[in-house]
């Protein structure tokens, strides 16, 4: 018995010595990783009337806007929303940075290389990996589509090829 509770409470130490440390680690990190408004000492509003929308890339995205709340998406860290005109449809492709997104309208529709496509509706979540992740990104042709994105570094579109 004594000696479960010798490894008990080792592992317990080695636990909290690692989530201590990793802390740690987290907190000298370059702020790159954070979106800029993230920290802000006072709320930050934005009503929708005030955003101001601009072409995503017209020659990958002919018709995508885009309105950045925080950061430039074109620079770096960002939080932004986007909006896909209905029937949009993306070729597949890898962004260089994670991006997490939630659908605040319309249906968003990707379908991963080699895998089964996904629909996610208004209120829906999704985390995006950044790197070599291939992926189809379409929206429902049943109406525009607006997500919010948040992304750590900037925002890129770089089209591949599928597999043979």
């Amino acid at each position: 018995m004594t000696l479960k509770r010798t490894l008990a409470s080792a592992a317990a130490f080695v636990l909290a010595f690692a989530t201590i440390a990793s802390a740690q680690d987290a907190a000298k990190a370059p702020a790159k990783a954070a979106a800029p408004r993230m920290m802000a000492k006072d709320p930050i509003a934005v009503p929708s009337a005030s955003l101001k929308w601009t072409d995503l890339d017209p020659q990958k995205g002919p018709g995508v806007k885009v309105a950045d709340v925080s950061g430039d998406h074109t620079k770096g860290a960002f939080s932004a929303f986007i909006k896909f005109p209905a029937g949009f449809a993306a070729p597949l492709h890898t962004h260089t940075n994670a991006m997490k997104m939630v659908v605040i309208s319309g249906t968003i529709v990707q379908q991963p290389e080699g895998k089964p496509e996904f629909r996610l509706g208004p209120g829906s979540y999704l985390f995006q990996p950044g790197g070599d992740y291939k992926h189809t990104t379409a929206c429902d042709k049943a109406s525009d589509c607006v997500i919010f994105a948040e992304g750590i570094g900037a925002f890129d579109l770089k089209p591949v090829e599928a597999k043979k």
